[in-house]
């Protein structure tokens, strides 16, 4: 693994959001990841070991803004779960007290990933914000039919994985506030490729061996303003249902398929913070 600028403990800003990026040179914005680190405090580029100009793209976007933006590279290609974790450790370990994570697509635009971190900076008993891809009246949220329902049905079956009824596990803006749950959740790879966030949010709530989980109150879903699908996804069908399997795998470890209504997770909390 190689680093490149900024993440260091003198230099870091309170929030670090992981964008993982494999072979996105063609889509990826500069303008976006420049937007994002100002609105948010800092960016962490992680290249998933990518084969066309990512590497060199990654760079000079660091490179044009040091402070800001890192960039650390993986060796070889080991999939989002694996670039998400390593980001969300190095940003942890530099000292940043809020992190997240958002797609490198920026279907969730940046504007957006800072109301979540919002919502967690403001208030204390939360510890966990996940973007949720609601189309509501007064939204600009365009998620293709096929998709929508498709995501409705995995959802059904990670709330049962989770134990808590949580509308869009799915949705690739979440962020956390640094604590032992956390910290403890991302010391082992994910098993998960596709269904990496369900993985995250089951170790998160149950916890382990080593400590107690966060309690179902320190959640809270926030429906997104503003989310577009967007051209390219690494979404294929065959990886749709090995996150099935995966879903219905995390739920068998947990113990929590059991026929209960799952308890739901917060509703968004109204707070917006003037930036």
């Amino acid at each position: 693994m190689q680093s490149e600028a900024g993440m260091t403990p003198g230099h870091l800003p309170r929030t670090v959001i992981v964008v993982p990026c494999f072979n996105e040179a063609a889509r990826l914005s500069p303008d976006r990841v420049d937007e994002l680190a100002e609105l948010c405090g800092s960016v962490l580029l992680v290249d998933d070991g990518s084969t066309d100009a990512t590497a060199s793209m990654l760079a000079a976007i660091s490179a044009a803004a040091p402070a800001t933006t890192s960039v650390e590279r993986l060796a070889v290609n080991e999939g989002k779960a694996a670039a998400v974790r390593h980001g969300l450790n190095v940003a942890l370990e530099s000292g940043a007290t809020i992190v997240g994570y958002c797609d490198a697509d920026f279907a969730t635009p940046p504007e957006e990933v800072a109301r979540l971190v919002d919502v967690l900076e403001g208030n204390p008993s939360v510890d966990v914000v996940i973007g949720s891809r609601v189309a509501l009246l007064g939204t600009d949220v365009r998620r293709g039919p096929a998709r929508h329902y498709l995501g409705r049905v995995f959802a059904t079956l990670a709330s049962a994985a989770l134990g808590m009824a949580v509308y869009d596990t799915q949705c690739g803006a979440k962020v956390f506030r640094d604590t032992q749950a956390l910290r403890r959740a991302l010391r082992k790879p994910f098993r998960s490729g596709w269904a990496f966030d369900v993985e995250l949010l089951a170790r998160l709530h149950r916890g382990d061996a080593a400590g107690t989980g966060l309690d179902i109150d320190r959640f809270v879903e926030v429906p997104l303003r503003r989310w577009h699908d967007v051209n390219g996804s690494k979404l294929t069908p065959g990886a749709a249902a090995k996150a099935v399997v995966d879903v219905v795998r995390i739920a068998r470890q947990r113990g929590l398929v059991n026929g209960r209504r799952p308890p739901r997770s917060r509703a968004a909390i109204p707070h917006r913070r003037s930036r």
